[in-house]
C-alpha cells in the first residue's frame, strides 16, 4: 500500500504542478487512494521531495537531486548499526571490526560516500582498514561512527 501510494505520488507530481500537501491529498483521493495529511507529509519526507520554483512565485513538489545520496546515507547508518562491533584508530589508520562477512559492505558504503578525508579502504571478512589523510581525521571519524552506532 505504502509503495503503491508513493509511486502514485511520483506519478502525480510528474504530471502536474502540485503546490501543497492538500492538493496532493485531493489528487490521491481522486484516484481512489484514501490517506491523511500526516501520511502524505511522512511520504514527502521519506521520498525526499522538495519544492522548486516554477515561476511567478509558484512552487511545485519535485524529486530532490540529492535523493540517492540521502537514501545512501540512511543505508550507511543501518549497515553500521547492524554490522560494526568495534572501531579504533592507530594514527591515520582506522580499524573497523564487523560481524562476519560484513566488512566489505561497510567499506562499499563508505567508499560511495566520497569522504574527502578518507584515502581508501581495504576489507576482509570481518575487519576493514581505512586510510585517512591524517591522525585527527581518523580520530574524528572514529568518534562520529561510535556516536552513530550507539544511537
Amino acid at each position: 500500500m505504502k509503495n503503491e501510494r508513493q509511486m502514485l505520488i511520483l506519478e502525480i507530481i510528474g504530471q502536474e504542478n502540485i503546490e501543497t500537501q492538500e492538493q496532493l491529498l485531493t489528487r490521491l483521493q481522486e484516484r481512489g487512494v484514501s490517506s491523511t495529511q500526516a501520511t502524505i507529509s511522512r511520504d514527502i519526507k521519506q521520498m525526499h521531495l522538495i519544492k522548486e520554483p516554477v515561476g511567478h512565485g509558484v512552487y511545485k513538489y519535485s524529486v530532490s537531486g540529492n535523493r540517492t545520496r540521502l537514501n545512501f546515507a540512511e543505508k550507511l547508518r543501518t549497515i553500521f548499526r547492524e554490522s560494526i562491533t568495534s572501531i579504533d584508530s592507530a594514527q591515520n589508520i582506522v580499524v573497523v571490526k564487523t560481524m562476519p562477512g560484513l566488512a566489505s559492505a561497510a567499506c562499499a558504503a563508505l567508499d560511495d560516500m566520497d569522504l574527502s578525508y578518507m584515502m581508501g579502504s581495504l576489507a576482509g571478512d570481518d575487519t576493514a582498514f581505512l586510510v585517512m589523510k591524517d591522525t585527527p581525521s581518523a580520530d574524528t571519524f572514529c568518534e562520529e561512527i561510535q556516536e552513530m552506532i550507539n544511537m
